[in-house]
């Protein structure tokens, strides 16, 4: 098919295939690819503002199981620098999230062995008894599924138990690329793809807003992250009607700093700027029923994060007043709450806060400078 029919079946927001966005991809200029998805961008979300948020990423243990060849963040059981988080770290760390302007907790751990359903039900239960207002992004879908295996239920029963102990919603954590050929060389003590979007589905089904994520630029082929966009849009087309589903996708590249895949298997990161607008954009294409499509300033920078705003991107993410998985890989990243907004005022936007349910906060009337003391 001609590139100009593709724009234009683009545009009619209908579903591409992994043919025709892997032609757009290959032969499409950036600048006319940046347009379609623009477009897009300014029907599915018509207003001149970009979205962003204050929370805070808080580990629940450094202990993990599952041996992913990308992360440095992880320990072993009976390491000596392995923990679990205590309730009154995560007190001092809530206080201090409050205080400088956050409302949220992104909560991620491991695969550790011994903590089950329990532990996560009565630690989810005692934050929000303490700390009613406080909205707690949990788990991922392999924390789900590693849950699931340990108590020998179901993920439908995992995730009931913990949305009725406090889980508001459940992040994309854990996707990577969803082709098990991949996961089986970089993440293998992980689910595999199936359950990780099957445990969505169930998530949708019980009315928990989910997002989405892609991890590219190490061991995938190009047709393999055109699957994993649309076994996304296959499972967000078959949620029900009332549910919102992946509110949305975040492609972010592989850190390589000091990582096994590195030092083994010699993988780099190789993704351009370049390459990443266009999967901005390309995202944005393939996935016409997602509608928030977010840059990972935190892996590519400001300046690339701020030229997707104009293709196809119209949300900044987090500040992150706290990362801890992703910046032992080396990303070197930061923003606060000011430097955030003044990037987006910089790219011709209107910054403007948000929850975890793209619904716009007002500024807090006092925010206190951060002071990292973690």
């Amino acid at each position: 098919m001609k590139t100009d029919d593709l724009y234009s079946k683009a545009l009619q927001f209908e579903f591409l295939s992994i043919e025709e966005g892997m032609q757009l991809f290959e032969e499409a200029p950036l600048t006319e690819l940046m347009y379609v998805a623009n477009e897009l961008r300014k029907k599915q979300v018509p207003y001149n503002k970009v979205t962003w948020q204050i929370d805070r990423n808080v580990n629940t243990t450094n202990v993990c199981t599952a041996n992913c060849k990308f992360c440095n963040f992880y320990r072993i059981p009976g390491h000596a620098e392995a923990y679990i988080t205590d309730i009154d770290t995560y007190k001092k760390k809530i206080e201090q999230t409050f205080r400088w302007g956050g409302d949220q907790l992104l909560l991620q751990g491991g695969h550790h062995p011994k903590l089950g359903l329990q532990f996560y039900v009565d630690l989810f239960s005692e934050l929000k008894s303490l700390y009613p207002h406080l909205k707690l992004h949990t788990l991922g879908p392999p924390e789900i599924a590693h849950i699931t295996k340990l108590e020998k239920s179901t993920h439908r029963e995992v995730l009931t138990a913990l949305k009725e102990a406090g889980m508001d919603s459940l992040p994309g954590a854990g996707a990577e690329i969803l082709v098990d050929r991949v996961r089986r060389l970089i993440s293998k003590g992980k689910c595999g793809s199936q359950e990780w979007l099957d445990i969505m589905h169930e998530a949708h089904k019980l009315d928990i807003t989910t997002s989405a994520t892609m991890m590219f630029g190490h061991v995938e082929t190009l047709r393999e992250r055109f699957e994993h966009l649309v076994k996304l849009r296959e499972v967000q087309s078959r949620k029900p009607a009332t549910a919102k589903g992946f509110l949305a996708f975040i492609p972010w590249t592989f850190q390589d700093v000091d990582t096994l895949l590195t030092r083994i298997r010699g993988v780099h990161n190789l993704t351009t700027a370049d390459e990443y607008i266009r999967m901005i954009a390309i995202s944005r294409i393939m996935l016409p029923n997602v509608k928030n499509i977010q840059a990972s300033w935190l892996t590519v920078g400001k300046q690339t994060a701020q030229i997707c705003l104009h293709g196809g991107a119209n949300d900044f993410g987090s500040i992150m007043l706290e990362e801890n998985v992703v910046s032992a890989a080396g990303a070197p990243h930061r923003f606060t709450y000011k430097s955030i907004q003044q990037a987006i005022r910089e790219a011709g936007f209107e910054p403007q806060l948000r929850n975890q349910q793209y619904e716009f906060r007002e500024m807090p009337a006092i925010i206190e400078e951060q002071v990292i003391d973690y």
